[in-house]
């Protein structure tokens, strides 16, 4: 009986350190990319000033939602860099809404990886996929904002 306790708690310390291990290698792979987008938003708040952004994102509900939607479908990339980017969108005033879009397109709508998905499944399945990919993050990311315009 002790010999099974013995041998779980070395199992649990085994699995404890596997994990710590894949934790810190997932950090390592992921380091490189959140460094490019740090100096990639530093380029963009060097070259992109509060004013150009204000004159891009005038606050209009449907066209700021365009318009993120947009930037994000053409930009793409994985969640976690469109979470630090649209940080910094909020710091330089741009609306919720237009943020909003910009992540649900980033993740979700994927033109430059368009060649690859229609080769592989499709033109006609990797347009219709993309074309109401670029609807829904209008859509979401309006009923997104609304919905915490009601909450709060």
């Amino acid at each position: 009986m002790n010999h099974k306790r013995h041998n779980n708690i070395d199992n649990d310390r085994k699995n404890i350190l596997i994990s710590f291990y894949k934790a810190f290698k997932a950090f390592g792979t992921a380091l490189p990319v959140l460094l490019v987008v740090i100096l990639v938003l530093g380029l963009f708040r060097s070259f992109v000033s509060s004013r150009m952004l204000a004159a891009v994102f005038t606050g209009e509900l449907f066209q700021d939602t365009v318009i993120g939607s947009l930037v994000g479908s053409i930009s793409g990339g994985n969640a976690v860099t469109s979470y630090v980017i649209g940080g910094e969108l909020i710091k330089q005033d741009v609306s919720l809404v237009a943020v909003t879009a910009f992540i649900v397109a980033w993740v979700t709508v994927g033109i430059i990886q368009f060649p690859a998905e229609a080769a592989i499944l499709g033109k006609r399945f990797a347009c219709v996929r993309n074309v109401l990919s670029f609807i829904l993050s209008i859509l979401v990311s309006i009923a997104t904002v609304k919905t915490l315009m009601v909450i709060q």
